[in-house]
């Protein structure tokens, strides 16, 4: 199939010329944890894409009752990126209650550097674990805040699905050049995050 405009081919064949965007996902890098104090990204987060999106796998911690974080690096070597964010979740339990959707001003962060909570209270069961997503927009600019969005669904030490939808922004206009994920206390078990290049 083709689009014409005017007479002329623009894009023939499912081809697309290299300056209109495809909106498809590049691999950059996989990271795989076995007790891993963390799963950083430190590099591959440049001025190549303007996008990033990193995408977690069964993140099991090894300790139960615990929180997935991230926070992200701007610059120097410590992930400490001053951030401010928000944050709702959703639940439902395996014997059919407790349901509810709250907003969660605990997991707000306001000008802070502390680590961003995107999955609370995981269990570590054999059969626990949390997946989702972190989109990171435009990291390498200079000249406007970092936002992020993610959604991250896991299973609770109360035996229940739980949801998170969070976001916000790093407030600084140097660049954000790597992400970290770990757990509040101890390490993570098992799991693999995936990072790509949104095209």
């Amino acid at each position: 199939m083709a689009v014409v405009s005017g007479g002329t081919t623009l894009i023939d064949n499912g081809a697309l010329d290299s300056a209109v965007s495809s909106g498809s996902l590049v691999l950059l890098s996989t990271q795989t944890a076995s007790s891993s104090a963390n799963l950083s990204f430190t590099s591959g987060i440049d001025s190549t894409y303007d996008s990033y999106v990193f995408k977690f796998i069964n993140i099991h911690p090894a300790t139960d009752n615990v929180q997935l974080t991230v926070n992200f690096r701007d610059g120097g070597s410590n992930f400490d990126a001053i951030k401010t964010s928000t944050a709702f979740s959703v639940s439902h339990t395996e014997s059919g209650g407790g349901d509810g959707l709250t907003y969660r001003t605990a997991w707000d962060l306001s000008q802070s550097t502390s680590d961003q909570i995107i999955a609370q209270e995981v269990g570590n069961g054999n059969d626990e674990s949390a997946n989702g997503y972190l989109h990171l927009f435009n990291p390498s600019s200079t000249t406007f805040v970092k936002h992020f969005i993610g959604l991250t669904s896991w299973y609770h030490v109360g035996d229940q699905s739980f949801q998170i939808y969070y976001a916000g922004y790093c407030n600084t206009t140097v660049a954000i050049d790597g992400v970290q994920f770990a757990m509040s206390s101890d390490n993570i078990d098992s799991g693999t995050i995936k990072m790509y290049g949104v095209k």
